[in-house]
């Protein structure tokens, strides 16, 4: 389920964006009208909850989505594309702050969802522009070193695909004098996030699942079955799922508080001929560098340059995203100056306060999962098997995430903005002094 944002959009309902404009053909979904019973009600038609209803319809449960613009209208169709592992918290934080015990429970899933994704788009033959690898990106000497440190610790965990290029090893990668080293995983990769999530719609459909578009959410009736109101009627469920992440809005509060939705900013560029597009990224991996306000940038299916960057707190847009964008992309390929932007968009991720994911349940049968902290793309696909479990019957894996304590950001979302914008600047000052 998503709230309508700042973006402007076209006549397909979804975002102006590269991907909108480059998305496979799909139905314009009705929007829920009358009352309707199902096994499984899910709210939130992005990767988290199409994943949960794919798992669970492939289990045999009747299963309904709502969504309250199109299938991938938020985060889901506007982000990165990028394939990367893990969390947004590494495990050695989650071992100090929450335990040897949930840290190597989440450490066994931290590349689940990666191989999820794969399964899915080979099962039901979806065409979204796979391509291998991705790097992280040292702008100093001492990023250079927790990329190390960072290597050390995914191995602890069994992830062993990773190769360290220091020094000028890098530039087989990249074409640029920016960085000091690399670390390649080479079982991550890049994508078209919005024509992956239309694909598992569409193999959600074709086993009998049904998707209401342009049906927000309007009120949550608990009971011992969970009655989903919109405008034009209800739904009515054995379980709910609520994966509405940042565009849910403050429709169920309990939630809101604990989370703050937070924009990030993305620009493609004309087609780049082939001599650029292999001087700049040889190899066609995605790459995010290791700055706390990280820029991410790859190659799309057509040989544009996608690059994204930054944060703005509370979801708000920048006065130009070009503006805000260009000089980053610059700084990186600074032969590309004279390049042409064709698409400019921007699209909100949910932050948590440990920036890590929040799974649980509002109660006996309703449950949740959100806030990727921007590691959203694996993340969510981890997600949709955990509820497809707990529906089943088996909480185990769910809730090695439910257990983790979320705490409310400080002053709630009115002063979470300012906290988390002044603790941002200061870590990009870091960022700038290489400290």
């Amino acid at each position: 389920m998503t709230q309508p944002d700042s973006a402007s959009t076209g006549r397909d309902g979804h975002v102006r964006s590269l991907y909108a404009a480059t998305m496979h053909a799909a139905p314009d979904r009705p929007a829920l009208v009358g009352h309707h019973h199902v096994d499984v009600c899910v709210v939130g038609a992005g990767f988290t909850g199409i994943s949960s209803a794919l798992h669970l319809i492939e289990q045999g449960f009747r299963v309904a989505v709502l969504e309250a613009q199109r299938v991938g209208f938020g985060a889901s169709g506007r982000n990165g594309g990028q394939i990367v592992n893990s969390y947004s918290r590494d495990m050695d934080m989650i071992e100090a702050r929450f335990g040897e015990t949930s840290a190597r429970a989440l450490g066994d899933m931290a590349f689940e969802g990666n191989r999820i994704i794969r399964e899915r788009i080979e099962q039901y033959g979806i065409q979204c522009d796979l391509k291998e690898g991705n790097l992280f990106a040292a702008c100093n000497d001492k990023q250079l070193a927790a990329l190390k440190h960072h290597k050390t610790l995914w191995e602890k965990y069994g992830h062993k695909t990773l190769e360290l290029l220091e020094d000028d090893a890098y530039r087989r990668e990249i074409g640029s004098e920016r960085y000091s080293g690399a670390l390649l995983d080479h079982s991550g990769g890049h994508l078209h996030p919005l024509n992956l999530v239309m694909g598992q719609a569409a193999a959600f459909e074709s086993l009998g699942g049904v998707i209401f578009e342009h049906s927000p959410m309007t009120r949550l009736e608990h009971g011992e079955r969970v009655k989903i109101h919109t405008d034009g009627g209800v739904i009515e469920a054995d379980r709910a799922v609520i994966a509405g992440n940042a565009y849910l809005g403050d429709i169920v509060p309990e939630l809101a508080d604990r989370s703050m939705p937070c924009g990030t900013q993305v620009i493609a560029t004309e087609v780049l001929d082939e001599a650029t597009a292999k001087r700049i990224l040889p190899t066609d991996r995605a790459v995010e560098d290791s700055n706390y306000l990280l820029d991410y940038y790859r190659l799309s299916g057509e040989r544009r340059l996608i690059y994204g960057g930054g944060v703005t707190y509370g979801g708000r847009d920048p006065a130009s995203i070009e503006g805000a964008i260009r000089p980053k992309l610059l700084k990186t390929f600074p032969e590309l100056e004279n390049i042409r932007i064709d698409y400019a968009w921007s699209g909100n991720f949910l932050l948590t306060l440990n920036r890590l994911p929040q799974f649980g349940r509002l109660n006996h049968n309703v449950y949740y999962a959100q806030g990727y902290s921007g590691h959203g793309v694996t993340a969510s696909h981890l997600a949709g098997r955990l509820v497809g479990e707990i529906i089943r019957g088996d909480s185990t894996r769910f809730d090695a995430f439910a257990d983790i304590r979320h705490l409310p950001f400080p002053g709630g979302r009115r002063f979470a903005v300012p906290f988390s914008a002044m603790g941002a600047w200061y870590y990009a000052l870091r960022d700038r002094l290489g400290m």
